[in-house]
């Protein structure tokens, strides 16, 4: 027991520096998130000709080009994004989670939230702060190939694609993500 204390500590302070050392160096400026979410759309409607199709018939559409997650025993993501209505900018946002649970090591992946219903969307933005996991109704797509994505398959008012370079993330979760606005970068 006092070993396991030792280490949950020792990970606790761990996890403390890189969160630390990640808000100095993380905060992007606009036009580099900006083009980060041109890139990873392009990348992402290449692997799935299907979401793109989706995203036309999209309300909006909200981007994470990168976020960072680190942990051992207690782990934390962070990333930042935008919200993009008719292809524009709309407002930024932050994504920040925590978990505890046995982790070890540093990923990156990048989210797409498409809200396909303007009801979906405008209670999305009159919020300060959206948990992923508890508010509306999200699905979380889970193929590894997007050919069973349609439009006329997806019934959910918001999609959560999740992936890594390698493609879509399978048994990925929005469960303990809290999504902010944050003021627009300079």
């Amino acid at each position: 027991l006092r070993i396991f204390i030792m280490r949950l500590r020792l990970g606790m302070w761990i996890l403390l520096l890189l969160v630390s050392f990640s808000q100095l160096s993380i905060a992007a400026s606009k036009a580099e998130i900006d083009a980060q979410i041109d890139e990873v759309l392009q990348k992402f409607f290449e692997f799935s000709p299907a979401a793109k199709t989706l995203a036309s018939k999209a309300e909006g559409i909200l981007v994470f080009p990168s976020i960072v997650k680190a942990g051992w025993v207690i782990g934390g993501s962070y990333g930042e994004g935008a919200l993009r209505v008719k292809n524009q900018n709309i407002q930024y946002y932050n994504n920040i989670s925590g978990s505890v649970g046995f982790q070890f090591g540093i990923e990156k992946r990048s989210e797409i939230l498409i809200f396909m219903s303007k009801d979906a969307l405008v209670h999305f933005q009159k919020n300060k702060g959206w948990d992923g996991g508890a508010d509306g109704s999200v699905a979380i797509a889970n193929f590894g190939v997007g050919e069973d994505l349609t439009a006329e398959n997806i019934k959910d008012p918001v999609i959560s694609f999740i992936f890594s370079p390698q493609g879509l993330m399978v048994n990925a979760s929005l469960e303990g993500t809290k999504i902010s606005k944050i003021d627009e970068p300079k």
